[in-house]
């Protein structure tokens, strides 16, 4: 079977194999007419789990000598044209699905702005790093307009385009003495949204394969987190003055609503919805993408996410980080317990940290100190991370992920 063949036929085996795993239906979303005493009783589960034990403090000079050696390797691997990642790196018949040329022109689409981001973020005006940045802008306006699915089944495009939002966005921000400039961001920006208009589900909301059908509108089960990063990325186009359909919000918000267990359990796609009980719904399964789902949720101002739900996950992706981490590293999607699959880990911890800034700033440090411990802890010698082997993207992502992480566990941001 050729390589192609073998990833495709895991990943349809397993979707098959789910649906025929026997569950409870998920939660109903909260209705207009419920009082707020109802809909907090139905999600009460959602405030009750594991505490994570405390930690010591993460001096200063660590933290911020892990992101200066995470900024010096994103740097250092950035290709000469400005981007990040190629399809070099196979592993011998066990690689993601991925139909060239297309689905590389998205990852590496997502990988760029992912390295743009986290080199902002990291606050590092050295001329070096600028100069990655400067070259790295330039690839991605010239690149991105021209994304695209690879094929009718696969949409991976849709990352491209939600992290390119989010990357043009700080761009923005960073070009504030350069209208010029922050109007071809802007006219970028929108185009992009519009892309994610196009390849949006016709249940709303976002998947990025359609095995169903492979139709113009696609026909993609959306997925809770790729849904949620695109309204995260949506979010942020609004926020700069884009015109963003009302109804993208509308119909992902109702897309993850229809994904919400009652104990903040996000299911991982729309066809597991009838199948709540299976591994990767469970909380274990779900604790790297309720991070996004929560803060997409928050950021959108749904009334039905407390506080409480949201530093109770924040507990548990400390105190059973374990689940994570025993996907991190293995090769092959879902192999390891509770479905989880190893390029969740730094992701989720993203996520995390997002949710980690929608708290007060008191109840930061605490959330701060644990997930740079966890981050630290797994820095590699070469000062990268990684947790998927991903053809040559996964240092990269992985690197970026983690630097936004820990630019956010600085105390006092």
């Amino acid at each position: 079977m050729s390589t192609v063949s073998f990833a495709r036929a895991a990943a349809v085996i397993f979707v098959a194999c789910s649906a025929v795993c026997c569950g409870l239906v998920a939660h109903r979303p909260a209705r207009g007419d419920e009082s707020p005493d109802a809909v907090a009783s139905r999600f009460r589960a959602a405030e009750v789990g594991p505490q994570a034990a405390p930690v010591e403090p993460v001096p200063a000079e660590e933290l911020e000598a892990g992101i200066a050696r995470g900024v010096a390797f994103l740097v250092g691997c950035q290709r000469p044209d400005g981007s990040w990642g190629s399809a070099n790196n196979t592993q011998g018949g066990i690689d993601i699905y991925a139909p060239p040329p297309g689905a590389h022109h998205a990852f590496r689409g997502a990988v760029t702005s992912l390295g743009i981001a986290a080199l902002i973020e990291s606050g590092d005006t050295s001329p070096t790093v600028t100069a990655a940045i400067d070259r790295a802008q330039a690839w991605l306006l010239d690149h991105l307009p021209d994304l695209r699915r690879a094929t009718p089944d696969t949409l991976y495009n849709v990352w491209g385009h939600a992290y390119g939002i989010e990357a043009l966005a700080l761009l923005h921000r960073r070009a504030a003495a350069d209208p010029g400039l922050q109007a071809k961001l802007k006219d970028c920006i929108a185009g992009q949204v519009e892309l994610l208009d196009r390849y949006e589900s016709v249940d709303g909301g976002w998947g990025y394969y359609d095995f169903r059908i492979g139709s113009r509108k696609p026909a993609a089960s959306p997925n809770s987190f790729t849904t949620a990063t695109a309204l995260l990325a949506l979010a942020d186009a609004r926020d700069l003055g884009v015109d963003v359909p009302q109804k993208l919000f509308d119909r992902g918000m109702a897309s993850i609503h229809r994904q919400t267990k009652s104990d903040r359990s996000y299911i991982y796609g729309e066809y597991l919805k009838y199948r709540p009980e299976h591994p990767v719904n469970l909380p274990g399964g779900s604790v790297g993408r309720s991070q996004a789902c929560n803060a997409a949720l928050r950021r959108l101002g749904d009334p039905t996410l407390t506080d409480a739900a949201i530093r109770t996950w924040l507990e548990r992706i400390v105190a059973r980080n374990g689940w994570l981490d025993l996907g991190r590293k293995k090769p092959i999607p879902h192999e390891s317990w509770f479905a989880v699959a190893g390029y969740f880990f730094f992701y989720g911890h993203f996520y995390a940290a997002l949710c980690m800034e929608m708290l007060p700033a008191a109840e930061r440090p605490v959330f701060q100190d644990q997930l740079a411990r966890i981050m630290l802890a797994i820095q590699e010698p070469n000062g990268c991370w990684w947790d998927y082997p991903f053809y040559d993207y996964h240092t990269q992502y992985g690197t970026a992920f983690a630097v936004r992480t820990l630019v956010r566990c600085r105390h006092g941001e």
